[in-house]
């Protein structure tokens, strides 16, 4: 039997535009206003677990098609470097995709879609699972796609009879469509009152 370390090594990985989008939905907020860094050490002390570190992933446009969401990231991921913060972007790619507006009417826009992210998010999980870097991989993603990882990170824990445990942690609230973590994980809930407790005071949506 596999022996559960006491001191659990955390490693926390955040799909920064998945978060967004569940928080958006679940608070109500319209930008990422969350402090990665501080949203993991919260649930790491709850959890009684050690945070070890901490790794952000986010789609960003070029600063030639959203001059303000390209300097938004660009400034949020300078600041998350300085922490500590092991950050990966890659730029988002556009197609011309049919909208409907709220009066019916159809239109065609150019949408930007993420590429690559979940796929670099797994590569990193099953690598530092195999090199034993952490006990427990927090992913802050409700990403199905994920959810090979999970799979995966089993296989390694019996590979090499060693105790490792993959949990997934989203919003909750009365207004969230999709309830579900990540099918293969332990699930973890951040309500509002935990959310609002790991916002980023810096307001990154101006220049200075």
């Amino acid at each position: 039997m596999r022996r559960e370390p006491e001191n659990k090594r955390v490693y926390a990985f955040f799909d920064g535009q998945n978060l967004y989008h569940a928080v958006k939905e679940a608070f109500g907020y319209t930008y990422p206003n969350y402090d990665p860094l501080q949203l993991a050490r919260v649930l790491c002390n709850k959890k009684k677990w050690n945070l070890a570190k901490v790794n952000f992933y986010t789609g960003m446009p070029d600063k030639s098609d959203d001059k303000l969401w390209h300097h938004f990231w660009t400034q949020k991921l300078q600041v998350m470097g300085s922490r500590g913060i092991r950050t990966f972007s890659r730029s988002l790619r556009y197609s011309n995709e049919k909208v409907i507006l709220p009066d019916g009417r159809e239109i065609t826009a150019l949408v930007g879609r993420e590429k690559g992210i979940d796929v670099r998010i797994a590569l990193d999980i099953v690598r530092m699972a195999r090199h034993d870097l952490f006990d427990v991989a927090l992913i802050f993603s409700q990403d199905q796609d994920l959810s090979e990882v999970a799979k995966e990170v089993r296989a390694i824990s019996a590979e090499h009879d060693r105790w490792i445990k993959i949990a997934c942690a989203f919003p909750v609230s009365p207004t969230v469509e999709n309830p579900r973590g990540i099918n293969g994980t332990d699930w973890i809930e951040i309500d509002r009152k935990m959310y609002d407790s790991c916002l980023d005071p810096i307001n990154y949506r101006t220049k200075k």
